[in-house]
């Protein structure tokens, strides 16, 4: 491999690698639970993205499957995150929402 493909590799990961540290900050910051599961799966991308230039740069090519790995257990990170914002947002909403007349029936000890 040449010179130039093997800076612009090294180079891609270094910025890959200072692109998750900001984004680090951000899902550390928040300021809310969707921002943090957004930044979480930037992070675990980048990363995936940075197994996939090792790869190339090292010539091993057991690290795509290391890679795809990774992207499977990214992908399911994020699904059971979303669960969780989905089933706090679920039982948020069953307890602000009452039928009418629940409150007078409750009040009169029916």
């Amino acid at each position: 491999m040449t010179d130039l493909k093997n800076a612009a590799l090294t180079a891609s990961a270094v910025l890959l690698a200072v692109l998750i540290l900001a984004t680090l900050v951000r899902a550390v910051i928040g300021p809310r639970f969707t921002d943090r599961v957004i930044a979480v799966n930037m992070i675990n991308t980048m990363a995936v993205a940075i197994i996939a230039i090792l790869s190339v740069r090292l010539k091993e090519d057991f690290l795509v499957d290391v890679a795809l790995v990774y992207a499977l257990l990214s992908f399911l990170t994020v699904v059971v995150m979303v669960r969780l914002v989905l089933v706090r947002h679920w039982r948020k909403a069953k307890c602000t929402k009452s039928e009418p007349g629940e409150k007078e029936a409750e009040e009169h000890g029916e």
